[in-house]
């Protein structure tokens, strides 16, 4: 190898080197999310599901990052036959002193209680209203239900009835923590 060969070597391993780490730097940090009821990778309890009283599950999380300003959540079915799969919740502008959802929030667009979540704003579900609406899969396999909270590093001027996907682009480079819980149901085809 000559002096020319190995120089170009070495500018390439750092340029890899530099390329790794900024995808590092913008990795958002891992978080945990976990549920009184609901248990990574186990059947959702009937009274979250549309076969039951359909009540929006509590949740927590940890780990997010110091410069957190904001927390988003979405929820969806990504088993649903339909591009992107199927939004079942979109919560947003959750203050960042919050640590999780109690169990049952009302339907209503903004929050006013309880106080800690004041001001935190339910965007529309596939279903085109606000609030949690739980699952209700065709009869035929599980479906898997992703809780996804996501940590913003601003306080965003986010407008109420968005999409997740309209969310999604709002909060565009400032995700810094994310975190999920994935549970699964499934409807049995009746004999």
């Amino acid at each position: 190898m000559t002096l020319r060969d190995g120089l170009r070597l070495l500018g390439l391993a750092a340029l890899m080197l530099v390329s790794a780490a900024a995808a590092w730097a913008q990795a958002p940090a891992a978080m945990t999310v976990t549920s009184p009821t609901l248990k990574a990778n186990e059947t959702i309890p009937k009274d979250h599901t549309a076969d039951g009283k359909n009540l929006s599950p509590a949740l927590a999380w940890s780990g997010a990052p110091a410069a957190t300003n904001q927390f988003a959540l979405v929820c969806d079915d990504p088993d649903a036959p339909m591009p992107g799969g199927f939004v079942h919740w979109v919560v947003y502008k959750i203050p960042a002193t919050a640590k999780g959802l109690p169990a049952e929030l009302p339907m209503d667009a903004t929050l006013t209680a309880p106080p800690e979540l004041a001001g935190a704003i339910q965007g529309l579900s596939g279903f085109k209203r606000t609030g949690y609406r739980g699952p209700a899969p065709p009869p035929g396999k599980p479906h898997h239900y992703t809780f996804t909270v996501l940590a913003l590093d601003a306080e965003l001027p986010l407008e109420s009835g968005l999409t997740r996907n309209q969310l999604m682009e709002a909060i565009k480079g400032h995700i810094i923590g994310q975190g999920s819980l994935v549970a699964i149901y499934e409807r049995f085809k009746t004999q």
